[in-house]
């Protein structure tokens, strides 16, 4: 794997993009992409002047405290199938962070990594769909921050809150890449069953009373297409996308 700055010309296979400031790591994971960039080029910053989260929030991040990466990602999977991808990612973070930190992180619904439900890593899957499929998947994981701004106090944490430890974010970086690695194969060769067994076994949201959309219910199961599925009083409901409330 090639390691270039920004601004040389492209490598062939796959390579690390490292850069400093950035506006968003997933813009110029696009741009490379639409550039040639190969399939499983990684993006990866000190800090993002508007990082991206779900649904157009933006990412806090205090700079060099955080893993902060977007995997150029050109799939062998059925359009249909392409969200499927959050989940696996998910899945690869968790174990990664279990891998380097020891920490016992939880999956929360659809995309969020949790330690005593608090958020020390997102997911954000963005695609396009032109003569071919492509997706970004970014990667943010909390690593050293000592504290967070006042409106985050309760509801984030980090690796180094959590542990005393000093994580290098290139470490995170290869535990994630490889750990990536093996859950996007698994997904494209075996299927969404695999991954969404260890998605359950890992999952914070499942047995919970949950609020989604202004559905209130009890998340009950994660079902063949990645939707979570919540039980209430007039019965069961897949639901797609949505903000997981408690």
């Amino acid at each position: 794997m090639g390691v270039r700055t920004w601004g040389a010309p492209p490598a062939l296979g796959p390579q690390i993009v490292r850069l400093g400031v950035v506006t968003s790591t997933q813009t110029v994971a696009f741009e490379l992409a639409d550039g040639g960039a190969p399939d499983r080029t990684v993006v990866v910053a000190d800090t993002q002047t508007a990082g991206r989260g779900r649904r157009g929030r933006h990412w806090l991040d205090e700079p060099r405290a955080s893993l902060l990466a977007s995997i150029v990602v050109r799939p062998r999977l059925a359009i249909r199938d392409l969200p499927k991808l959050s989940l696996a990612t998910g899945v690869a973070v968790a174990d990664a962070l279990e891998a380097v930190a020891g920490l016992a992180v939880r999956l929360k619904w659809p995309n969020d990594l949790v330690v005593d439900e608090r958020k020390i890593a997102g997911i954000l899957l963005e695609s396009r769909i032109a003569t071919e499929a492509l997706v970004v998947v970014g990667v943010g994981v909390n690593l050293g921050q000592h504290r967070f701004p006042r409106e985050l106090t309760g509801a984030a944490t980090s690796v180094r809150i959590e542990t005393g430890q000093t994580v290098e974010r290139d470490t995170m970086l290869e535990a994630v890449l490889a750990a990536f690695d093996v859950w996007r194969v698994c997904l494209e060769r075996d299927g969404f069953a695999p991954v969404r067994e260890r998605w359950l076994a890992l999952a914070d949201t499942i047995g919970r009373r949950v609020t989604v959309d202004g559905r209130v219910g009890v998340a009950v199961d994660l079902d063949g297409d990645g939707a979570l599925v919540i039980r209430d009083t007039a019965g069961v409901h897949h639901v797609v996308a949505g903000e997981v409330m408690r």
